[in-house]
C-alpha cells in the first residue's frame, strides 16, 4: 500500500504550503531499494554495452584533461574528484555545459547524489541536480528535494521543497534551503521529528509529535541542526516553545534543556523538575537539575559522567535545606538542616589484568531518599574492588561499608568489613589425575557498637570428573582447610549461636564427597525427555563451628538451589560436619512449544547432632524436608516457576514460592508470591515471611496501555511476632496509563504508599511525564 502523494507532511504553521513529506519517502524507498541493488555498479557506455565507470575525459577527449589523482576521488591539490554515471550524456559546446539524464549517479569520496538530470557548467563550476534527488553526505543524512544546486567540490547549494533523513532516525523537511558561504544550510518554514510517517505495511501515519520552526541551521561539520522559534506539537497541538534546542544528526547529545517532569505527593504537593543538559565533550556531560515543591524547600541536584581511557564513571548528588521528621517522631525538627545525598560509580580497566570497580552511596538521613522518591532502598552499600584476573589466578582486594535506612536498626550495628582479600589459584598440571584449587582469604569486620571479628584461612581443593563407559559422570572431591579467628564484644551479639568465643580461635577442616549423575535420553509425548538420577555422599569430621563467630552464613535454609552443595551454609563461617547422602532427581521434557524442568531432592544424616542448624530450616534432623523446583514454558507467551519445600513427616508446606508472567510484551500478567512457613522464632535472620507481588498491562488502540501493581504483606502477627498486621497489609499499589509509539513515550501513573517512614507520608503520588526519540529528553 503507497501512500498517496497529497497526503503532507505540514512543514509549520508559518509555511506558504506543505511538504509532502510521506510522498517523499514513497519516492525513496525504491530509490534506496535501487541502490542496494546496483549501488553505482555497471553502467550503460555511449555504445549502449555495460562497462566501467566512465570519466569525462573517456567521453569527451576534447575536454581538458583531469589532473592525475593521488587518492580515491581527490587530485593532486586535493580537490574533489567526482566519478558518474548515466544513460545518455551530452556536452553542449556553445555554453560549456555537460548534461547527463535517465539515472545519473555521482559519486565523490563518500558522498553521492542520484537524480533524473544532472548538468555541470565547466565555466562556473555549478552542478544542477534535478528530479527526484537524492543526495547523501558522508555522515550518512540522506536529502530527498525536487532540484538541487552544487558546487564542483560536491557541496550542497540553493535547495527547494526538501527532506533531510538523518541516519539516526529524524526527519527534517523545509520549503526551501541554501547553503552559506561558511558551509552551513539555512532552511525556512521548517518542521521536524524522529516519528515514522508511514506504517510498516506502507501506509501513511500523522507524527505523534514534531518540532515547527521559523529557521533551522544545518552544520555538516558539527554534525548539529539549530532551531530558531522552535515549538513542540504533540498530536497537532502547539504545546511548548523551545528555545535554544539543537539536535546532532549523528545521534549524540547536545546541550539544552531538558522537558520538565510534573509529581503530586503527599510529601511534598506539586513538584515540577527541570533540567539543563550540559555537552562538555564527547566522552563527558554534566546534568543540573532543579525541583520546586508547593509543600517543601526547592531542591537542586547534578550529574557528572566521564568516559575515560581506562573506562568510565558517574557521581550524581542532590542537595536541600529543609526541615525533617526525625525516626521515632511525627513532628518536623524546629531548625532547618542541610539534607541530601550522594551517588558514584565507577569502573576502570587499568590492564588486561587489572580493574578496580567502586561505589559510593551516602544520604544525610534515613527518609531523605523516599521523602523525594529517589530511591526505596532501606540501605546503601559503598564499596571498592580491585581485582587481578589471569589464566589460573584470580586475586581480589575489596571493602565495603553500609548505611542502613532502617527506622529500627541502630547504625552502630552495621558492620563495616575492610579489607576483604582473597586469592585463588590453579595448578596448571593434574595431581591424581584431577584439578587443584589453592585459596587464601581473610577478613576484617568492626562495628561500632558490636562484636568485631577478624578471620583468615587457607584452603586446598581437589576435583577429578569421569564418564563411565555406562554414561555415569562421577566427580571425586577432596578438600582441606586451616581456619584462625579473632574475636572481640562477643556478648554484644543478641543470638548465642553466632557469637562464638571471644579472643584467637583456630579450626580445621577436612572434606571427601563423591557425586554420581546418570542421564537418561529418550522420546516422550511426542518430544525429548532427559532423566538424570543423582546421588551424593559428603563426609566431615567434628569441627569447632560454634567456637567460631557466624558473620557471613547466617541466612541457611534448604533449597534447590543449595540442595547438592558441599556446603549447605551460604558463607565461611559455617561448615556442615558428619556425614550425610543426598539423592534426587532432574527431569526435563522438550517437545514443539514446550518445555518442561523439574527437581525433587532430600538428604539423610548419618547422625543427629546439629546444634548449628535451627529447626525449621529443613536440615536440624537426621532426615532432611523436601525440596524441589518446577519450571514451565510456552513459547515466549507463558514462563512459570514454583519452588518449594515439603515437612517430611507430614508434607506440610513450608517454603512456596510462585513467579508467573503469561502474555506478550504489551499485554501480561505477572505474579509472585512467597510464603515462608518454618516456625523458626528464635533467630532473627530466619523470620516467617508471606508476600504477594503483581503487575498487569493492557494494551488497547494500537499505542496505549493501561497497566497496574502491587505489593502486599500477608504475614501476621502468629507469624512474625514483631508486626501488627492483621494479614493483608498494602505496601504499595500503582496505576496508571501509558502512550508508546516509535518514537514518543508518555503516561500518567498514580501510586500510593501505605508505611510512614519519618517525613516520607503514607499517601498518593502522581506523576505526568513523556519523552521524545532523538531529542534526547530521557
Amino acid at each position: 500500500m503507497v501512500p498517496p502523494a497529497e497526503t503532507a507532511f505540514e512543514a509549520s504553521r508559518l509555511a506558504a504550503r506543505s511538504l509532502a513529506l510521506a510522498s517523499a519517502l514513497a519516492m525513496a524507498a525504491p530509490l534506496a531499494a535501487q541502490d542496494a541493488a546496483d549501488d553505482l555498479g555497471t553502467v550503460v557506455d555511449p555504445q549502449g554495452q555495460p562497462g566501467d565507470q566512465p570519466s569525462l575525459q573517456a567521453l569527451y577527449p576534447e575536454l581538458d584533461p583531469p589532473p592525475a589523482t593521488t587518492g580515491p576521488g581527490v587530485d593532486a591539490e586535493g580537490n574533489r574528484q567526482i566519478a558518474f554515471e548515466a544513460d545518455i550524456l551530452s556536452y553542449d559546446s556553445d555554453a560549456d555545459i555537460v548534461t547527463a539524464t535517465g539515472n545519473v549517479v555521482l559519486r565523490s569520496e563518500d558522498r553521492s547524489l542520484r537524480a533524473d538530470s544532472v548538468s555541470w557548467s565547466r565555466r562556473t563550476g555549478l552542478i544542477l541536480a534535478e528530479g527526484r534527488v537524492r543526495f547523501v553526505d558522508e555522515n550518512g543524512n540522506q536529502l530527498f528535494t525536487d532540484r538541487i544546486e552544487l558546487t564542483d567540490e560536491f557541496e550542497a547549494g540553493a535547495m527547494d521543497n526538501l527532506l533531510l533523513a538523518l541516519r539516526q532516525g529524524g526527519r527534517l523537511a523545509a520549503n526551501k534551503g541554501i547553503r552559506e558561504s561558511d558551509g552551513t544550510v539555512a532552511l525556512s518554514q521548517a518542521v521536524y521529528s524522529g516519528c515514522e510517517v508511514v506504517t510498516p505495511d506502507g501506509c501513511p501515519k500523522e507524527p505523534s509529535w514534531r518540532i515547527t520552526a521559523e529557521r533551522v541551521i544545518y552544520d555538516p561539520d558539527q554534525q548539529r541542526i539549530s532551531f530558531r522559534g522552535a515549538f513542540l506539537e504533540l498530536f497537532g497541538m502547539r504545546i511548548l516553545p523551545l528555545p535554544g534546542l539543537a539536535v546532532r544528526t549523528d545521534g549524540g547529545a547536545v546541550s539544552g534543556f531538558l522537558v520538565p517532569d510534573l509529581r503530586f505527593s503527599e510529601s511534598n504537593g506539586v513538584e515540577v523538575s527541570g533540567s539543563y543538559y550540559l555537552r562538555l565533550g564527547n566522552n563527558k556531560d554534566l546534568t543540573l537539575n532543579a525541583h520546586v515543591y508547593s509543600e517543601a524547600p526547592p531542591m537542586v541536584g547534578a550529574q557528572w559522567r566521564h568516559l575515560t581511557d581506562k573506562g568510565a564513571y558517574q557521581i550524581s548528588g542532590y542537595a536541600t535545606y529543609s526541615e525533617r521528621v526525625g525516626i521515632a517522631s511525627t513532628t518536623p525538627t524546629q531548625s532547618k538542616d542541610f539534607r541530601g545525598y550522594l551517588f558514584t560509580n565507577g569502573k576502570f580497566q587499568f590492564s588486561p589484568s587489572w580493574s578496580l570497580t567502586s561505589s559510593i552511596r551516602v544520604a544525610s538521613d534515613r527518609t531523605f531518599l523516599r521523602r523525594y522518591d529517589i530511591s526505596r532502598d532501606d540501605r546503601l552499600r559503598s564499596m571498592f574492588n580491585a581485582e587481578r584476573i589471569v589464566d589460573n589466578s584470580y586475586f581480589s582486594l575489596s571493602g565495603w561499608a553500609t548505611q542502613t535506612l532502617r527506622l529500627n536498626q541502630p547504625q552502630g550495628e552495621v558492620p563495616v568489613a575492610l579489607p576483604v582479600i582473597d586469592f585463588r589459584y590453579r595448578l596448571d598440571e593434574p595431581v591424581l589425575g584431577g584439578k587443584v584449587e589453592l585459596q587464601a582469604n581473610t577478613l576484617a569486620i568492626a562495628r561500632s557498637t558490636g562484636q568485631d571479628t577478624q578471620r583468615a584461612f587457607a584452603k586446598a581443593q581437589w576435583d577429578l570428573s569421569r564418564v563411565t563407559g555406562l554414561g555415569q559422570v562421577v566427580t571425586l572431591t577432596g578438600l582441606v582447610r586451616g581456619d584462625v579467628y579473632h574475636s572481640d564484644e562477643n556478648y554484644l551479639t543478641d543470638t548465642a549461636s553466632y557469637r562464638g568465643n571471644p579472643g584467637w580461635q583456630t579450626r580445621g577442616v577436612a572434606l571427601a564427597a563423591v557425586d554420581v549423575q546418570w542421564p537418561f535420553v529418550g522420546q516422550a509425548f511426542g518430544g525429548e525427555q532427559v532423566f538424570t538420577p543423582r546421588v551424593q555422599l559428603v563426609a566431615t569430621p567434628p569441627i569447632r563451628n560454634l567456637a567460631i563467630p557466624n558473620e557471613d552464613a547466617r541466612a541457611i535454609d534448604l533449597e534447590d538451589s543449595n540442595l547438592f552443595a558441599l556446603n549447605r551454609f551460604p558463607g565461611y563461617d559455617r561448615v556442615e560436619d558428619g556425614a550425610r547422602i543426598t539423592y534426587g532427581f532432574d527431569w526435563q521434557l522438550r517437545i514443539p512449544d514446550w518445555e518442561l524442568k523439574t527437581t525433587l531432592g532430600q538428604s539423610y544424616r548419618f547422625d543427629t547432632d546439629r546444634d548449628i542448624l535451627p529447626d525449621g530450616t529443613g536440615l536440624s534432623e537426621q532426615v532432611s524436608d523436601f525440596v524441589g523446583r518446577t519450571e514451565v514454558r510456552y513459547r515466549d507467551f507463558v514462563k512459570l516457576t514454583h519452588r518449594f519445600r515439603l515437612d517430611k513427616d507430614n508434607f506440610a508446606v513450608r517454603r512456596n514460592e510462585v513467579d508467573a508472567t503469561v502474555g506478550t510484551s504489551r499485554t501480561y500478567v505477572e505474579l509472585g508470591y512467597l510464603r515462608l512457613n518454618r516456625d523458626i522464632t528464635q533467630v532473627e535472620d530466619l523470620q516467617d515471611r508471606e508476600e504477594l507481588r503483581g503487575a498487569v498491562r493492557v494494551a488497547f488502540a494500537n499505542y496505549w496501555s493501561l497497566f497496574g501493581s502491587g505489593v502486599f504483606n500477608l504475614t501476621d502477627r502468629e507469624e512474625d511476632p514483631t508486626l501488627q498486621s492483621d494479614g493483608f497489609e498494602p505496601i504499595r499499589t500503582r496505576l496508571g496509563i501509558a502512550y508508546a509509539d516509535d518514537c514518543l513515550e508518555m503516561g500518567l501513573t498514580w501510586r500510593r504508599d501505605y508505611v510512614n517512614s519519618g517525613d516520607a507520608r503514607r499517601g498518593n503520588t502522581f506523576q505526568l511525564y513523556f519523552s521524545l526519540r532523538n531529542l534526547g529528553f530521557r
